[in-house]
């Protein structure tokens, strides 16, 4: 008879497997291999062996870094069908040929590490500028308050004493520990509604589970994490049910630990702390990291709050990012909660704006289990 103990330390090793091979962990604890690229997508020449997510980050990534939509690159009547894309274009083409070029660039100058994406030269632009710009030269500079480049661990505040201060700002460790789910109601506008301002439901429950259903008009769009894996279920995706990987379902674990923030500090191995101005207003910034993931920064104001969270996530071409600002904070149960957020990425943006939270409800545990496949389009 196999031990208890020798049983435990084979679902150790087999759920290491699992975050070292990319496969999520089903609820029933069984290993979900998420699906390639090459697997979902006709004519993959290049991005082969990486997961839909990614796939799809990667494409964000090009259109992040030339200003360009879907339809600039792939033909008029790609959006019409999934299949379309796989039409050839000569800008598909070119894009082949770019992503050599700094696969092969990266691998002789900079060991591997890349160091150079499509963003370092296209800064936005269709075509790298070849004549430096005078204007730009000389005009006030612009700050992004997310190119941090400076943190250190030195100086007279510690992430200890940031995290105690957003703790204290958020009500306190006991009413903290007092909350244990919520339920929310509310409205989402995106670009994957139009803008058009639809119902939103929020589920959540400590201490790192989450769900949210858009009730869009092609159809429900459930996101759901359920503190280890992670899925998108809607018709607008390439496959009805997506699931998360690598910096996606890390930053779904990072956005469930917000709303149950006694956690959050254990979630990375270290912090380093730095400072900056979003809307002319210093704010504190922890980055968190740890070994072999994309590092998360946290925004705080000077009462504490969290107002901004953002996380990255890897792809073949380079690193990608997505901005969660918070704002609208209410008192639930002697408790502050963001009812507003407002979600960047490189692939759109879209907004939640809650109406009513009710704490500490029953929620059955099914509202976290992996959902069933998103139906066609209505």
């Amino acid at each position: 008879m196999e031990s208890p103990l020798l049983k435990v330390a084979s679902v150790q090793i087999a759920l290491l497997c699992c975050l070292f091979l990319g496969m999520t962990v089903t609820s029933a604890g069984q290993a979900e291999r998420p699906p390639m690229a090459e697997a979902v997508f006709k004519n993959v020449q290049i991005l082969k062996g990486i997961p839909v997510d990614e796939f799809m980050d990667t494409m964000g990534m090009f259109s992040a870094a030339t200003s360009m939509n879907c339809t600039d690159c792939h033909t008029p009547d790609s959006t019409t069908t999934w299949d379309k894309f796989a039409d050839d274009t000569p800008l598909k083409r070119t894009a082949r040929t770019m992503m050599l070029m700094v696969n092969a660039l990266n691998k002789d100058s900079f060991k591997g590490v890349r160091a150079v994406t499509c963003y370092t030269c296209h800064r936005g632009e269709r075509r790298p500028k070849l004549v430096p710009s005078l204007t730009l030269q000389y005009a006030a500079p612009f700050e992004d308050p997310n190119e941090i480049e400076v943190f250190s661990n030195t100086g007279d505040t510690s992430a200890d004493q940031i995290f105690e201060k957003y703790i204290h700002a958020l009500g306190g460790s006991e009413r903290l520990a007092k909350l244990t789910s919520f339920a929310g109601k509310g409205t989402y506008t995106g670009y994957d509604t139009d803008q058009a301002k639809v119902p939103i439901e929020v589920f959540a429950k400590a201490p790192a589970q989450r769900t949210t259903i858009v009730h869009a008009p092609f159809g429900d769009s459930v996101r759901t994490y359920d503190g280890r894996a992670g899925w998108i279920a809607s018709a607008d995706k390439p496959v009805p049910l997506l699931p998360l990987t690598g910096g996606n379902l890390e930053g779904a674990k990072i956005e469930a630990l917000v709303s149950f923030p006694a956690r959050l500090q254990q979630a990375f191995n270290q912090w380093r702390i730095s400072s900056t101005t979003i809307d002319d207003h210093e704010v504190r910034v922890l980055q968190g990291t740890s070994p072999r993931q994309p590092p998360v920064n946290l925004y705080f104001d000077d009462s504490g709050l969290l107002v901004r969270l953002v996380r990255f996530a890897d792809t073949p071409v380079g690193r990608v990012s997505t901005q969660i600002d918070y704002t609208d904070y209410r008192d639930v149960s002697g408790v502050k909660m963001p009812f507003r957020w407002t979600v960047t990425w490189t692939d759109g943006q879209s907004t939640t704006q809650l109406t009513e939270m009710q704490p500490n409800i029953e929620i059955d545990s099914t509202k976290f289990s992996r959902p069933a496949p998103a139906p066609p389009p209505k």
